[in-house]
C-alpha cells in the first residue's frame, strides 16, 4: 500500500491489517446484538447519510459520529448503502448502513471499528472424502489489505476524492496531474440547485453564458466547453438544456484544460476544459424519493427517483427518474418554460461480468433570457426592463432522446474488457425579436429570427485495462478505440436559419411585436443547415505509472483521424486526416497529504466551416501547461487545491460572410494565463465548505479586448448542521456569488462595461428521518445582476428576489 493513499503510515496500516486478521483467526461473531458490547456502539449522534455507494456512507458516518472506520477495499467495491438520517446509536448506524450487503462489523479500540465480510457459523461436522468425518473448525481467510475509509474513491459532503472521466479509469485526484472540480449531490441539494448550469458556474475558472433564442454555454479558462460529455462519453449534440435535470445526476466534473485526448471534438472547441455528467445508476439497495419545488419566477418542479433488485439474488436491478417542471413567466414577462424528462435503466451483476441499459428523453421549452438593448454606447442607454423587447413567446425548443449501454468484463486477474456507447438524436428549434441600429430615442430595427435543427450522434468506446507490477514500478494501462459519426442536420426541408426584412419599433414605447413566426413577415435571408455525416476514429493509449510511493506519471497518446466535407472544385468531396494527440503528467508526493504536479495536454479541434475556395480550414490547435498543488486538511476531511495554468491556442476561427456561400476565414490567436484556489471539506463538525478564487488574463493576437472576461471571480458556499441535540434537525446555508468588471461590444466595434457584481443566496432547512424541506432566497438583495456575456442589442440581466420552497420524501 502507498502511504500517500491514507491517513496512516504503512506502518500503521499494517498493524490495523495484523490486527483485524487477529480477530478474525480468534472466531466469528455475530453481527446483531453483541454480548459486552463497549461504549462506543452505544454514542448517539445526529445523521444524515443519503443513500450512496457503502464506501462514502461509512465515511460520513466516521467524520459524522466521531469513529475511526476501516474496511476492506474489495468488500465494499459496488457495494450501495440506503443510508441514515436521524439520531441514532453508532450500532443502529451500521446496522442500517451495511443492511443487505453481507457485511459484518467488529470493534477493535475505543475509537475504531473494522467492516469485513460476515463470517459464515461453521457445520458441526465436514465430510472430507479423504478422512471421513472431522470436527467442525473455522474456516479463514486472509482479509484484503485494511485500508483507511477516507481513501476511498466518492463523494462525502462537499468534498470528492476521486474521477473517472479525467483518465477513463477510477483515479484518486491525489494521483491527477491535471485540475478537475467534483460537484457532489451533497452540494447540489445545499444551493438548492435543480439544472446544471446552477451549480457549474460556481465553480473556479468557469463562466456561464445566456445564449440569445439558444442554448446557455459555458465557458471554462476563457474558451467555450463544448458539449461536454455524459459518463465520459462525449456529446456529439448535446448542449446545456440538453442535460438532465439534477435528480438524475450523481455527480458533476469540470476537466481543466483540452480534452481531445479523451475524444471530446465538438463543433464549439474545448480548449479551456469539458464538463462531464455523471448519471445515477441502478441499485439493489431500494430508493423511492419523491422531490418538490416551487418558487417565484422558476415555476413548480417535481420529480421521483426510484430504484431497487428486480431478483432475488439481487443481481438484477433497475432506476426510473422522472421530472418536469412549469413557470408561467420570467420576471420580465417571457412565457412558457416547461420540461419534462424520463430516464430508465436496468443493470445485471454477475460474477466477472456487468451490464448496464438506459435511455433518455429529454422536451425542454426555454424562454429567451430576461435581456435589454442598448441604445447607446453604455448600460445606462438601456431599454428600460419594464418593456419587453420581442415577442413573450420568444423561446428555445429542444427534444432530445438518448440510448445507451456499459458493459465490463473481468473473467481473471487484473485485466478487464471495457465497451460502452449512445446514440443521441435531437430536434431544435427557436424563435426570437432581436434588434439593429438601436438609437437614443428608441428608435430600432426589429429582425425576427427563427431556426429549426435535427442532428444524430452515436460513439462507441472500446477498452482493455489491465495492471502490471515490476518491482516498485506499477502500470496501470489502457489500450481504447473510439469511433463516433455525426451527422449535423438534415440539409433539405425545414433546417434553416431564417431572418425577416426588418420592422420599425421602438423600444421605449413598448408595443406589442407579433410571433417571430408569424406568416405576415417578409423573409429576408434563409441559410440551410448541415447535411453531411462526419466521421472519428481516435486510438487511445495511456500509462498511469506509480514508482514507488512518492511519484505518480501519466503518459497519454491519441492518434484522431477525422472525415470533412469538401465543396472546392480541385478538392475531393471528402477529405480524411489524422492527428496525434499527446499528454504527459507527473504528481510527486511531498507528504501523505500534500501533492505536487505539472503537465502538459495539447488541444485540437477539426474546424467544420469551409474556406473561400471551398475547402475546410486548418484545425485549430492548442498547448496549455499547468501546475499544481492539492492539500489535505482537518485530517482529511477537507482539500485546499491551487492551479496555474498557460494556454495557447495557434488561431480561431470567425464567420465573416454573412451572405453565400458564407466562407470563413482563420482568426487570431489566444493566450490565456490564470490562477485558480478552491476549497472544499468540512473543516468543523457540521460546517461544510466550498469556496474558490479565479484570477485570469486573456490576450488575443490581434491586439483586439476580449469580451465577457472577467479576471477575477469569487465563490463561497457554507452550510451548518446545528450540534446541539434541540437544534440537530435544523440547518442554515448561504452564500456570495462574485465577480469583477468585464467589456461588451457594440455593432460598430466599440467597447462598453459591464460592471462587477455580487449576487447572496441563503436558505434554512429542517431535516426529519425521511424528509427534508428547504426555504431559500437567491440574489438576496434583488440587486440587479447582469450575465457576464452581453452586445448591444442582448444584454442579459435578472432582477428581483427569488424566494423557493424545496423539499424531499424518501417513502
Amino acid at each position: 500500500m502507498r502511504a500517500a493513499r491514507g491517513a496512516m503510515t504503512a506502518r500503521g496500516v499494517l498493524a490495523g491489517a495484523g490486527l483485524a486478521l487477529a480477530l478474525a483467526l480468534a472466531g466469528p461473531r455475530a453481527a446483531g446484538a453483541r454480548a459486552g458490547a463497549p461504549p462506543l456502539l452505544e454514542a448517539q449522534a445526529r445523521l444524515d447519510i443519503p443513500a450512496q455507494p457503502l464506501a462514502t456512507a461509512l465515511m460520513a458516518l466516521g467524520r459524522q459520529a466521531d469513529v475511526q472506520i476501516l474496511t476492506a477495499s474489495a468488500a465494499v467495491a459496488g457495494q450501495r448503502s440506503p443510508g441514515a438520517a436521524g439520531t441514532l446509536t453508532v450500532r443502529a448506524a451500521l446496522a442500517r448502513l451495511l443492511d443487505g450487503t453481507g457485511l459484518d462489523y467488529e470493534v477493535i479500540g475505543a475509537r475504531t471499528v473494522v467492516v469485513r465480510q460476515r463470517a459464515f457459523a461453521p457445520a458441526a461436522s465436514f465430510e472430507s472424502r479423504l478422512s471421513g468425518a472431522k470436527p467442525s473448525v473455522p474456516i479463514v481467510s486472509a482479509l484484503d489489505t485494511i485500508r483507511v475509509s477516507g481513501v476511498a474513491l466518492g463523494d462525502a459532503g462537499f468534498k470528492a476524492d476521486g474521477t473517472r472521466a479525467a483518465t477513463r479509469t477510477d483515479t484518486d485526484l491525489a494521483d491527477l496531474p491535471q485540475s478537475v472540480s467534483v460537484v457532489t449531490r451533497d452540494l447540489m441539494d445545499s444551493q438548492q440547485a435543480f439544472e446544471v448550469a446552477d451549480v457549474v458556474r460556481h465553480v473556479a475558472g468557469v463562466d456561464y453564458v445566456d445564449g440569445f433564442g439558444g442554448p446557455p454555454l459555458f465557458r471554462i479558462r476563457g474558451f467555450n466547453a463544448g458539449n461536454g460529455m455524459t459518463d465520459g462519453m462525449p456529446n456529439g449534440v448535446a448542449r446545456v438544456e440538453d442535460l438532465p435535470p439534477l435528480i438524475g445526476i450523481e455527480r458533476v466534473e469540470v476537466l481543466k484544460g483540452p480534452e481531445a485526448i479523451l475524444g471530446e471534438a465538438s463543433v464549439d472547441n474545448n480548449f479551456g476544459g469539458s464538463v462531464n455528467i455523471v448519471m445515477k445508476r441502478p441499485q439493489a439497495e431500494p430508493v423511492r424519493q419523491l422531490a418538490f419545488s416551487a418558487g417565484r419566477y422558476d415555476g413548480t418542479r417535481l420529480g421521483f427517483d426510484f430504484a431497487g433488485p428486480l431478483d432475488a439474488q439481487r443481481r438484477l436491478s433497475y432506476r426510473l427518474v422522472a421530472a418536469g417542471n412549469y413557470a408561467d413567466r420570467t420576471a420580465q414577462g417571457y412565457r412558457g418554460q416547461r420540461s419534462g424528462y424520463l430516464a430508465p435503466s436496468l443493470a445485471w451483476q454477475g460474477e466477472a461480468a456487468r451490464l448496464l441499459l438506459g435511455a433518455e428523453y429529454v422536451n425542454n421549452r426555454v424562454p429567451v433570457p430576461d435581456h435589454t438593448v442598448l441604445l447607446g454606447d453604455s448600460l445606462a442607454l438601456s431599454s428600460p426592463f419594464g418593456v419587453l423587447p420581442g415577442n413573450a413567446g420568444d423561446h428555445a425548443l429542444f427534444r432530445t432522446a438518448r440510448g445507451y449501454y456499459l458493459a465490463e468484463w473481468a473473467p481473471a486477474g487484473d485485466w478487464s474488457l471495457r465497451s460502452r456507447g449512445q446514440y443521441v438524436r435531437q430536434r431544435e428549434s427557436g424563435q426570437a425579436w432581436a434588434f439593429a441600429n438601436a438609437q437614443r430615442s428608441g428608435d430600432a430595427d426589429a429582425l425576427a429570427r427563427t431556426y429549426r435543427y435535427s442532428d444524430a450522434f452515436y460513439t462507441l468506446q472500446n477498452e482493455l485495462a489491465g495492471r502490471i507490477e515490476q518491482g516498485p514500478l506499477t502500470h496501470n494501462l489502457l489500450l481504447g478505440f473510439d469511433y463516433a459519426r455525426t451527422h449535423a442536420g438534415s440539409g433539405a426541408g425545414p433546417d434553416a436559419v431564417t431572418v425577416s426584412e426588418p420592422h420599425a419599433f421602438n423600444l421605449l414605447a413598448g408595443g406589442a411585436l407579433p410571433s417571430a413566426r408569424s406568416p405576415e413577415l417578409s423573409v429576408d435571408l434563409v441559410r440551410p443547415l448541415g447535411g453531411a455525416w462526419s466521421t472519428d476514429r481516435g486510438l487511445f493509449l495511456q500509462d498511469q505509472l506509480a514508482v514507488g510511493e512518492s511519484w505518480d506519471v501519466l503518459a497519454a497518446l491519441r492518434r484522431t483521424t477525422y472525415t470533412l466535407a469538401s465543396r472546392g472544385a480541385d478538392a475531393a468531396p471528402t477529405q480524411r486526416r489524422s492527428i496525434w494527440i499527446p499528454r504527459l503528467g507527473v504528481v510527486y508526493k511531498a507528504t501523505p497529504a500534500l501533492a505536487l504536479y505539472a503537465s502538459s495536454t495539447t488541444g485540437f479541434q477539426a474546424d467544420s466551416l469551409l474556406g473561400e475556395d471551398g475547402r475546410p480550414l486548418p484545425p485549430s490547435v492548442s498547448r496549455q501547461v499547468e501546475a499544481g498543488a492539492r492539500l489535505d486538511l482537518f485530517e482529511r476531511r477537507a482539500r485546499l487545491t491551487a492551479a496555474w495554468y498557460r494556454i495557447r491556442l495557434d488561431h480561431s476561427v470567425d464567420l465573416v460572410s454573412p451572405d453565400p456561400p458564407y466562407f470563413a476565414v482563420p482568426g487570431p490567436g489566444q493566450l490565456n494565463r490564470g490562477m485558480e484556489l478552491e476549497f472544499e471539506g468540512q473543516p468543523l463538525p457540521g460546517l461544510d465548505l466550498s469556496a474558490s478564487y479565479t484570477g485570469a488574463s486573456i490576450r488575443n493576437r490581434d491586439g483586439s479586448r476580449p469580451t465577457a472576461a472577467p479576471r477575477r471571480q469569487f465563490n463561497l458556499w457554507a452550510s451548518y448542521r446545528f450540534q446541539r441535540p434541540a437544534l440537530q434537525a435544523w440547518g442554515v446555508a448561504g452564500g456570495v456569488f462574485a465577480r469583477s468588471r468585464s467589456l461588451g461590444r457594440t455593432e460598430d466595434g466599440a467597447y462598453f462595461d459591464m460592471p462587477g457584481q455580487a449576487s447572496v443566496e441563503a436558505n434554512v432547512g429542517y431535516y426529519a428521518d425521511r424528509w427534508r424541506l428547504t426555504l431559500g432566497a437567491k440574489n438576496l438583495f434583488a440587486r440587479r445582476l447582469y450575465a457576464v456575456d452581453a452586445e448591444q442589442s442582448f444584454v442579459p440581466l435578472r432582477e428581483g428576489r427569488v424566494v423557493l420552497l424545496s423539499g424531499t420524501w424518501d417513502f
